[in-house]
């Protein structure tokens, strides 16, 4: 089963941030495949214990930062996996059992029948004395217990299921991550109007100061033009006004 793909994860933010959205996609993942594998869907059932076993992984390296939830999920995770594990071995067992029974069974059919030679009838006591008898027979016994712990394993799954479900394993998970990142976005908004409220107050420092330096070039420029005005007149280089001419 190819994993889901675990979007807007940024090396630039912190491990809890990433973990928490990776641990959403895995426990979805896992979710997801509840309906049918409780139904007795093997596929499903399969898929689901390797989705369990992604979830206790990543629970195992960062469920630290989550805290007890995310330690209870983990090993409820281990869980699953292990029983679910059980039944698909019984899955994988089960028609092994049955085919090499079978093909046993077909090699003593041709060996009695060999046997019989010529014989108008077959003699009963040939295939009691088949030389497979007592393995195809163990064979059967097994065949009929990987049947029987298959149901036990099932009703063991759901009964484990249905516990999850009332105590809220997932349900907490779900939740502590889920808050972990609502507050990841408002330390991030947070630390963006902190910085946009920086930059306006050095905009407004650097207009003071670029006020007060116009002002204090002003202010020179009217010394200096006094100043100016002075020597021209001690000089006589500023020019009289004419009589009458308002002075």
């Amino acid at each position: 089963m190819k994993a889901r793909q675990v979007r807007k994860l940024d090396p630039e933010r912190s491990l809890g941030e990433n973990a928490a959205r990776i641990i959403q996609v895995r426990l979805d993942e896992m979710l997801a495949f509840a309906p049918q594998a409780l139904d007795g869907k093997t596929r499903a059932q399969h898929d689901m214990r390797i989705a369990a076993k992604r979830l206790r992984y990543v629970l195992e390296v960062t469920g630290f930062v989550f805290g007890k939830p995310a330690d209870t999920a983990r090993r409820r995770a281990r869980d699953l996996q292990d029983i679910l594990g059980e039944i698909h071995d019984c899955e994988v067992m089960l028609p092994r059992a049955r085919e090499h029974s079978k093909s046993l069974q077909k090699s003593d059919a041709a060996l009695v029948r060999s046997r019989a030679g010529r014989a108008p009838d077959l003699d009963p006591r040939l295939a009691a004395r088949a030389p497979h008898r007592t393995s195809y027979r163990g064979l059967d016994v097994l065949s009929v217990y990987l049947e029987a712990r298959r149901e036990l394993l099932e009703d063991r799954f759901e009964a484990f299921w249905r516990r999850q479900e009332q105590t809220g394993t997932w349900v907490r998970l779900e939740r502590t991550v889920n808050a972990h990142l609502a507050r990841a976005r408002e330390a991030r908004r947070t630390a963006k109007a902190a910085e946009q409220a920086r930059q306006r107050a050095e905009a407004a420092e650097r207009a003071a100061r670029q006020a007060e330096a116009q002002a204090e070039r002003a202010r020179l420029d009217r010394e200096r033009a006094v100043i100016e005005h002075e020597q021209r007149t001690e000089s006589g280089d500023e020019p009289v006004p004419a009589p009458g001419h308002p002075g």
